[in-house]
Formats: C-alpha cells, structure tokens, sequence
C-alpha cells in the first residue's frame, strides 16, 4: 500500500539579507494510514516549518527550495493555490499551537466549525451547525448546544485547543497535522487532550503528524519517531526501538533529559545551545555539542543510513554498521 504521506527531500529557505537560510535541510518522510508519527526535537529546529511547507502556508521570506510532498498520489507542491486549498482541511487538517492566536476572536466558535464544511462544499448553513455541535460533543466540551455559540475568550485554554481539534475534523480529513498540540496547558489538560487525540484518531480513523518536544508525548502517543536538529532529521525508527536503543548523541541526550529518575537527582542536560542556522558548523552540525564527535564529524555532513530494519541514524558513529544508505527514507518496516 501507497503511504497517504511521502515527504521527499524538501528544502525550506528563508532569504534574508546575506543569503538564504536553510530551516528545513532534505527532509524525508512517510506516513502511512492509521499511524502516528512524532517529529521531535528542541525550539528551532525547523518541526514547524517542516509542517508549514507541507500545507504552503509559509509566509515570505520563507519558501520551499526542493523537494516533493505527495499526498495520496499528488504532488501538493506542484499544484496551483487553488487546488491546495482544497487539500487544507478536507484532505489535511492543522491543530494550531496557540488556539487563541488561530481562532477568530470576533467569531463564534460554532461559526468557526461551520465554516470549513461550508467552504468545502460539504454541508449547508442549518446541517453545518448541527454538525458542529457535534464535534464539540465528540470532542468532550459539555453543553455544546450553548457552547456553540460562544467566543474564543469565553473558553479556557483547554476548551479552545478541543474547538481546534474539532475544527481540523470537521470534514474528516484522512491526515491531522498537530503541531506543539500541548505546549500551552498544564500537565492536567496536557494528559487530556493527548487522550483526546488518540481516541478521535481511532474513531475518525486518520493518520497523525504529531510535533512536539516533548518525547513523553512521543512515548505516550505515535507509533514511529523522527528526530529533528537544526533542520535535518538524525534519526528514525519505530518509537519502542528509539526509546530502547537510542543511536545518535543528540536522541540519548534529550532520553536523558526527561524527568522522572528519581526524587532529588539532578537533571541531565544537553551542552551548548542549538546553532544558529545562519551560521552553521562545518560537518555534523551537533558537533560542536557531541561527547563523541570525531575529525570527520566537524568536516562533512554523515549520511542517514539504516542500521537495523526501519531504524536509521545521521552519525558517523554508526556508520561502519550501516546496512544500507537512505535516500528517500524512514519508511516503516513492512
């Protein structure tokens, strides 16, 4: 079977005076029905506009340099603008980060759910209301007959990232990218709305896009991983085998990093700070904060090899142990 997602080779650069920005550097992926993949790693390190490309929603001075993105077969950045915005909330929903700054504030929220079945044609005024109000029904708000009819500001953070998550259902796309989902909610409402995902995942049978730092969420949600630093994936595999057996310096440090150890242990931390990608190192670019690194990792840039079955690392490290080169890669094992 086909992957409903192919991300191959795609190149994001922002051109800022000097010369472009490379934020998204030959990334590749696929996801395929029914499965959860988490792209993780710190602030910065190109997740978001790894989404953002996907869709064309990247504002200038940003643009997508190379690369294809096919979803059930076509290519989205060969297609003209009205074509992909057809493929925007019918074909792939967007869980926003912040709600409040992706809602409408001057708009019911009951409107804002309407309006994506609306616009694609897929029910009228009266049936987009009553199907509205149940998604927030579905996605847990209680009194969603009064509810529907709210504004943003009257929700709590918790409430609003539901209306999203109910917003990017609306037409049942069979793809949900959810970018930093949690990131705004305390533990509580964190737990919740992760339990939400996975259950609307089941009943709305989609395929998910998680983004995220965090990789307790990982843990707790996708089926496969891809680690992302300073705009490049360097590693990947199925979550189990990333959690056991961690292959790339930068993957064992953030394992490390994540509480939980022990009462009064001191927390591990990862050295130095992501590089600036105007201004990146030579070579490995976690060089410059690898235990490990060797000459060849500060003068060219490691491939990303399989190392086991559907699991793959960009680490010269690893690299006598490589069974074969990946070039469009980080398929599933099947």
């Amino acid at each position: 079977m086909d992957p409903l997602l192919s991300v191959q080779n795609l190149t994001t650069v922002f051109d800022v005076p000097g010369r472009p920005v490379v934020a998204v550097d030959n990334v590749s992926f696929e996801i395929r029905q029914g499965e959860t993949l988490g792209l993780v790693g710190e602030s910065g390190s190109g997740k978001s506009v790894t989404a953002f490309s996907i869709l064309q929603l990247l504002q200038p001075p940003g643009r997508v340099a190379g690369g294809r993105v096919l979803f059930q077969g076509r290519d989205l950045l060969a297609l003209p603008e009205q074509e992909v915005r057809k493929v925007r909330g019918a074909g792939i929903g967007l869980v926003f980060q912040e709600p409040m700054a992706a809602l409408n504030p001057v708009m019911r929220v009951g409107a804002q759910i309407s309006e994506a079945l609306i616009v694609h044609g897929l029910a009228g005024k009266k049936e987009a209301r009553e199907r509205a109000i149940e998604l927030l029904r579905a996605v847990r708000i209680t009194d969603p007959d009064k509810r529907v009819d709210d504004y943003p500001h009257q929700l709590s953070g918790g409430m609003r990232q539901r209306v999203m998550i109910a917003v990017a259902l609306a037409c049942r796309p069979p793809l949900v990218i959810a970018d930093e989902p949690t990131t705004a909610l305390d533990v509580t409402v964190q737990a919740q709305i992760l339990e939400l995902l996975r259950e609307m995942k089941e009943q709305f049978d989609v395929s998910l896009l998680l983004i995220t730092h965090d990789l307790g969420v990982i843990a707790e949600t996708a089926d496969r991983v891809a680690v992302m630093y300073a705009g490049r994936i360097v590693e990947a595999g199925a979550v189990r085998d990333i959690f056991r057996k961690p292959l790339h310096p930068y993957t064992q440090g953030l394992l490390a990093s994540i509480p939980g150890e022990g009462d009064g242990k001191r927390l591990h931390a990862i050295e130095g700070v992501v590089p600036n990608l105007a201004q990146l190192p030579a070579g490995c670019t976690f060089a410059p904060r690898c235990p490990y690194r060797t000459e060849a990792s500060t003068t060219a840039v490691p491939a990303l090899v399989e190392i086991e079955p559907g699991h793959s690392v960009r680490c010269y490290l690893h690299s006598d142990k490589a069974e074969s080169p990946m070039t469009i890669g980080l398929a599933p094992t099947r």
